[in-house]
């Protein structure tokens, strides 16, 4: 509206200034430039008004554009950030699966060779003691351990604990094994059947007699053939370790028994364990 006002007072201002009297022709030629005018400033104006309109929306285009550019600005960071954690993860896990993968083909070497000192080990004690095989004893192995059983009749007389001659010979035999293997852990189990003692003075159980008669193998073991008595335990079993639990003689006569278990030492597997 304002540049209709200011083009009217033009054209006001230059019909006074001419201080002539137009002619009919002259007005109506003055009247149209002055419409003319009018309409050009018109269209001026919607042109501004549609331009301050397109300047508002990019203003706002340009506000979004900023604030989506910063949304995902914060998203790209915040997923750098955790591929940067995952990656240093991964490294982590990977150098732990590596240094655990070092360990287990150590500890897979340490047992193999126990496997292999228990073969032998069993093999040497097969033909030491092979002369007492029919008599009772057997040799076998059992969890990654060599078992040697004797039956209480070729080591014990029938509810004694003491060692009769042809189980000491047995024990000598081990013995010269066993003192051979400084390396060998020995533990004596005594085992009994399920029948009751009765009057056998200071022996008043099956847990005492089991007891007793792995005492009494372990010192023939210590004291008359030397063996290093910090290698040995003795244990008794009572009759809660059956071999065969059938109610009869000659599962009974199984299961009366010493049991001697050799385990090879295993300090290196457990000291590498411990780590």
């Amino acid at each position: 509206m304002k540049i209709k006002y200011y083009l009217s007072a033009v054209v006001l201002c230059m019909i006074l200034h001419s201080c002539v009297v137009l002619s009919p022709k002259k007005y109506k030629t003055l009247v149209r430039e002055r419409d003319s005018l009018a309409t050009l400033a018109g269209n001026l104006q919607d042109t501004v008004a549609r331009l301050r309109a397109d300047t508002a929306r990019l203003h706002h285009a340009i506000y979004e554009a900023k604030n989506n550019y910063a949304a995902l600005n914060d998203k790209y960071n915040a997923l750098n950030n955790n591929y940067n954690a995952s990656s240093t993860k991964v490294n982590e896990l990977s150098t732990d699966l590596q240094k655990r993968e070092a360990r287990l083909k150590e500890v897979e070497g340490i047992l193999r060779k126990r496997d292999e000192a228990t073969n032998a080990l069993k093999d040497k004690l097969q033909k030491a003691l092979l002369g007492f095989q029919q008599s009772g004893l057997t040799v076998d192995i059992r969890n990654g351990k060599v078992y040697v059983s004797l039956t209480d009749k070729l080591l014990f007389p029938s509810g004694s604990i003491v060692i009769d001659a042809r189980g000491k010979m047995a024990l000598e035999q081990l013995a010269a094994v066993l003192n051979k293997e400084p390396d060998i852990n020995i533990a004596v189990e005594g085992h009994t059947d399920d029948k009751r003692v009765v009057n056998l003075g200071q022996i008043k159980d099956n847990w005492d007699l089991s007891v007793m008669r792995a005492t009494s193998v372990c010192r023939f073991l210590t004291e008359v053939q030397k063996v290093d008595p910090h290698r040995l335990t003795a244990t008794g079993k009572s009759e809660y370790q059956p071999i065969d639990p059938a109610n009869t003689d000659e599962s009974r006569s199984k299961n009366r028994r010493i049991e001697i278990v050799l385990t090879p030492k295993l300090d290196e597997l457990y000291n590498l364990i411990s780590k």
